[in-house]
């Protein structure tokens, strides 16, 4: 039986479609509606050597194409089991899982004394604090908005709850919805997404830990709260 309120799921596939999956085997009315579309960028390996390899994104690993098989060489460090499982999917050895927040990853590389880093990211990449290692970035794909597919504004126009995974999902969801986000809920990846999100929202709640399972129980809550 689907579970109250309606989810909507707005990330770029194939992390969206994932999400939906997960969501409805939650037994949630989860419905696929993407706001953004990944591509990958054309990138080369710097010149300069590295000790090991910073992957924050499953997207960097599924889109860095051909020119990954270079870096098999390089320990990886991965931010969140769904990166560190794609980075072994292509090859790579990942030596360290972090617990899905970036900077808590690059600490942990500094306690190691790791000094060079390479860092396959986004176009649109947040900013770490790189301690005292040399960090990077190169990027290997863009995540670029469209317009709303079909069913979107139906889909906004009752009570239901969305997910933003990022701070340009989150802002990219608000400008969307404008007023009628008094109706509806949010789920937002970190605090730093929800005030992006701004104010004004039905509810809104911060995922206890920033991944999707966690986003998913916030949301469940929501989602049978407005039931």
């Amino acid at each position: 039986m689907k579970q109250g309120l309606p989810l909507i799921v707005t990330r770029a596939d194939p992390g969206g479609a994932a999400t939906v999956e997960r969501a409805k085997a939650l037994g949630l009315d989860a419905r696929h509606l993407p706001l953004f579309a990944a591509r990958p960028l054309d990138w080369a390996v710097p010149a300069d050597g590295f000790d090991a390899l910073l992957l924050t994104s499953a997207q960097a690993v599924r889109l860095a194409g051909p020119g990954l098989a270079n870096l098999a060489g390089l320990p990886a460090y991965a931010v969140g089991p769904a990166t560190a499982a794609a980075a072994e999917a292509a090859g790579l050895a990942v030596v360290m899982t972090g617990p899905g927040d970036g900077q808590s990853l690059l600490d942990a590389m500094a306690s190691r004394r790791i000094g060079r880093i390479l860092w396959l990211c986004g176009h649109d990449r947040s900013a770490f604090d790189a301690r005292d290692a040399q960090v990077t970035p190169v990027p290997v794909y863009a995540v670029d908005p469209f317009d709303p597919p079909p069913g979107w504004d139906e889909a906004v126009a009752g009570p239901a709850v969305l997910l933003a995974h990022s701070v340009r999902g989150a802002a990219r969801i608000a400008e969307l919805v404008g007023s009628a986000r008094a109706h509806l809920s949010l789920v937002a990846i970190s605090g730093a997404v929800a005030a992006a999100a701004g104010e004004g929202w039905r509810d809104i709640a911060i995922a206890e830990q920033p991944h999707d399972a966690s986003m998913l129980a916030a949301a469940r809550i929501l989602c049978q709260k407005g039931r």
